[in-house]
């Protein structure tokens, strides 16, 4: 069967290229409305022809702020009460209070600090200078009574170191919970770094009795 002209012409491309010169030659529509209108009065489109509120502002749009003021009635937060006089001053007095308060208890602080600081650097001095001083001995087998600390203590020493320490030659000492005979020159030392260990010092020149009646080197 013979091909239409029209088949023929559509194998052949050339319907193709008179669409695709007619689509290049045709004019480019106009903007802006239906029918290449635009809207009155100059205005974009949307916009009801460009007209605004009376009056100059902006429009007043639902849900916004009323034009020319602030937010009113029960829009916003209610402003707060003025402070009196009296409030401020209470608050006033109440932070100087806490102020001083931390000030006295960061003075007390570092004083204990201090003072511990200086126990353990006593301590520390009292050690040096009875290491190898004491004159105990194993084999004491006399008894030396004394007051310290409130209480009766006892030294272990022997018949020459008793006669000694009622002499004022030697004396005790308190380290650590031990008592320990030492020798007058250490005694007078530490009584210029720590006289409060010095426990029992036997000052010669002393009436030998004590109030109550009772010898000093009392043995029992």
């Amino acid at each position: 069967m013979a091909e239409s002209l029209r088949d023929q012409l559509l194998k052949s491309g050339l319907v193709k290229e008179i669409r695709e010169e007619a689509r290049k030659s045709a004019p480019p529509p106009r903007q802006g409305g239906k029918g290449g209108q635009r809207p009155q009065g100059g205005g974009k489109p949307g916009q009801g022809g460009g007209n605004r509120s009376q009056g100059g502002g902006k429009p007043n749009q639902a849900g916004g702020r009323p034009q020319g003021g602030r937010p009113n009635g029960g829009q916003g937060h209610a402003a707060r009460p003025p402070r009196n006089d009296g409030d401020m001053d209470l608050a006033k007095a109440y932070a100087m209070r806490a102020q001083t308060e931390s000030t006295e208890r960061r003075k007390a602080e570092a004083e204990a600090a201090e003072q511990a600081r200086l126990r353990k650097e006593k301590k520390r001095k009292v050690e040096e200078l009875l290491k190898g001083k004491a004159l105990n001995l194993a084999e004491a087998d006399l008894v030396r009574h004394f007051p310290y600390g409130e209480k009766i203590r006892r030294v272990h020493v022997n018949a020459e170191q008793l006669a000694a320490i009622n002499a004022g030659a030697l004396g005790v000492v308190q380290q650590g919970g031990r008592y320990l005979v030492v020798d007058k020159a250490v005694i007078e030392a530490l009584g210029a770094l720590a006289p409060e260990f010095i426990a029992l010092m036997v000052d010669p020149d002393a009436p030998s009795e004590s109030d109550d009646g009772v010898p000093d080197d009392l043995i029992w």
